[in-house]
């Protein structure tokens, strides 16, 4: 079983920085492709970054420039650096993860349980 756990989510004036991280742990053998996610209130989830292995990067367009994504391979653990937050930031973040659990097996996608991230004006 694998689990994958957000952390710091929260308020923040418009403007204002936050930083996302997100544990993955269980039976891994090795983790390809990590992510983030957001879904706002009535709206679909949207990408938001992605990272490989090899720390090869990819945002959303929204958000390119002000996010910054970065992982530790040894700790299973992704990063969402977040400055010049605006208000349509606001939205549950959500981490993903492509897993595998064995070298003979295909891998899995993993979700984490979301946090909220709220820009006031």
């Amino acid at each position: 079983q694998v689990q994958l756990v957000e952390s710091g989510g929260g308020l923040v004036q418009a403007g204002g920085s936050l930083r996302l991280s997100c544990a993955a742990s269980g039976s891994i053998f090795s983790i390809n492709v990590m992510g983030w996610y957001r879904q706002a209130p009535g709206k679909q989830r949207e990408l938001v970054a992605t990272i490989t292995r090899d720390d090869t990067t990819n945002y959303a367009g929204s958000v390119a420039g002000r996010f910054t994504i970065s992982r530790d391979n040894a700790k299973k653990t992704v990063y969402l650096g977040m400055n010049s937050l605006k208000p349509e930031d606001t939205a549950v973040y959500y981490c993903n993860a492509n897993v595998k659990i064995n070298p003979m097996r295909m891998s899995n996608t993993y979700w984490g349980q979301g946090t909220q991230v709220t820009v006031s004006s």
